[in-house]
């Protein structure tokens, strides 16, 4: 009788360890989050990552293990299971391509870590496979962009070209589909021409080159992200056009492109980048705790002008 209590408290002391970690904690009493970043070197990224490391320093509780996917999906998906395997309680993704991602998705349901996306908004289909999203609604940024920029066109109207991101991101199909939107309510604004610029300054300043040697004559280039704005912009100041002579529009107002605003740059949208990477290491946190989260967070674009920008700086 007395060896069969002796087996049962010896069995007791070992479950009990892991009951009293059974709540996403790690044994030391930190949550372990896993940031499963897309890109180091992306401009805009930068302050996405800038916004959950702030989260993680403030809060003495979470460990934040943060991984660069260098913009290659096939990567982040060995990333993402390394980190499963060092035992995240939960994971931020800003997914490279999200349906590369479906093998994660049902290991991380296997073994109960909750998933936040952050910034890249995945199809519908896969809306099933994530506890919660954080980001800004693309086509926000492209209504917005171009509804400035028609205003400042009229009333001659004129030619467009549109720079684009990567055709397979979510977020330069639908601003590009939010410009076309508002432009169609006009009839003296055409889009004549459109390229894919993949988010790089120089992409966009080779694009904008090809398009002013062409004698396109544009009146506007609306480009998806601010690092291919600038790069029009540079190629405009390099073929000596006048700063009045063509209209050029970004987003994310980020710092370079701030100073760049009312002198080349007209126009930009405020995406809060830092914000999106905050409030999804918060997702990911609560979630860890058991603590119920809202599906969706939307954080709204802002539009920025040189008569405001002092308010982003």
């Amino acid at each position: 009788m007395k060896k069969t209590v002796l087996v049962l408290v010896a069995m007791c002391m070992l479950i009990l360890p892991t009951a009293i970690f059974a709540n996403g904690q790690q044994e030391d009493g930190k949550i372990l989050i896993g940031a499963a970043m897309s890109s180091f070197s992306d401009k805009g990224q930068t302050y996405l990552q800038d916004g959950v490391r702030e989260f993680d320093a403030e809060n003495d509780d979470v460990e934040v293990l943060m991984t660069d996917a260098k913009d290659d999906a096939a990567v982040q998906l060995n990333q993402i299971e390394t980190l499963l395997v060092k035992g995240v309680d939960a994971i931020f993704i800003v997914p490279v391509d999200i349906s590369a991602l479906k093998p994660v998705f049902k290991k991380c349901k296997e073994d109960g870590v909750k998933v936040v996306i952050g910034n890249r908004m995945p199809a519908e289909e896969l809306w099933g496979e994530f506890d919660v999203y954080t980001g800004s609604e693309s086509i926000q940024a492209g209504i917005l962009q171009a509804e400035w920029v028609a205003e400042a066109m009229q009333p001659e109207g004129g030619k467009v070209g549109i720079i684009m991101g990567p055709l397979g991101h979510e977020a330069a199909r639908m601003r590009t589909e939010g410009n076309k939107q508002i432009f169609a309510k006009y009839d003296n604004i055409e889009i004549v021409m459109d390229a894919e610029g993949k988010w790089d300054r120089a992409k966009g300043m080779q694009i904008a080159e090809n398009w002013i040697q062409s004698g396109a004559n544009l009146d506007a280039v609306l480009c998806n992200n601010d690092e291919m704005a600038i790069g029009a912009l540079l190629a405009a100041e390099g073929a000596n056009l006048a700063d009045d002579a063509i209209i050029i529009a970004g987003v994310d107002a980020t710092p370079d492109a701030l100073e760049y605003l009312g002198a080349g740059l007209d126009v930009t949208v405020f995406q809060n980048m830092n914000a999106q990477g905050y409030n999804g290491a918060i997702a990911a946190y609560k979630l860890a705790k058991g603590e119920s989260v809202e599906k969706w967070d939307w954080i709204p674009f802002e539009t920025v002008t040189p008569e405001n920008m002092s308010e982003y700086k």
